[in-house]
């Protein structure tokens, strides 16, 4: 269990090791990171639900401020660090804070082949979008799914899902059915859009 941690409900999912940037305006989350800024404390990323936030969450760790604004605004960015999961909310502040109990992996690890398979896929869909598909050597393999999936705009749903999942054998098995789920139509969008633009020109 936690001492209390400053929380900010966004309409996004932030995961272990994703870079996140901000714009901060409101006044209650500018005190809220000014204050995390004085202590070099963590901030807490919630999805905001319809009425109330997500069970689990993410840690937010500052890395920069990148802009500072007269009136106070700032632009951040910051990196997920740990899952959470929120035990008691409490509105004593202008902004959020929550009693949290941090979630730990518990034992099994993807397999080799697995791992390329995920990576495999994920290049294909980067490729597609037309992004450089990224090198395996780089990632670290305890956090794979998480990288894999927080590098694409993938469904809020399906992020939220993995935060919650025990181990990375599990994340990794949702993250491959997932992609491949996505993969025939993203596919096919590609196909058409190349069909239509070799169309329409004078031989």
């Amino acid at each position: 269990m936690s001492p209390f941690l400053p929380i900010f409900p966004l309409d996004l999912v932030l995961l272990p090791g994703t870079p996140l940037p901000l714009h901060i305006f409101e006044p209650r989350y500018k005190e809220m990171i000014l204050e995390c800024l004085e202590r070099n404390q963590v901030f807490g990323v919630v999805r905001a639900k319809e009425g109330g936030i997500a069970d689990i969450g993410c840690t937010a760790e500052i890395v920069t401020v990148t802009k500072k604004y007269d009136d106070g605004r700032m632009d951040i960015v910051t990196q997920g660090r740990e899952r959470f999961e929120v035990i008691q909310v409490s509105q004593e502040r202008s902004f959020l804070q929550a009693e949290v109990l941090y979630l730990h992996d518990e034992a099994g690890a993807a397999g080799p082949e697995r791992i390329q398979q995920a990576m495999t896929l994920h290049g294909e869909i980067m490729t597609l979008v037309g992004a450089v598909p990224e090198d395996a050597a780089a990632i670290d393999r305890q956090q794979l799914s998480f990288h894999l999936a927080g590098a694409l705009p993938l469904d809020l749903d399906f992020k939220q899902s993995l935060l919650a999942m025990k181990s990375e054998g599990e994340r990794l098995e949702a993250v491959i059915a997932f992609f491949e789920s996505i993969l025939p139509g993203m596919r096919r969008t590609v196909y058409v859009r190349r069909k239509a633009g070799g169309n329409g020109h004078a031989g």
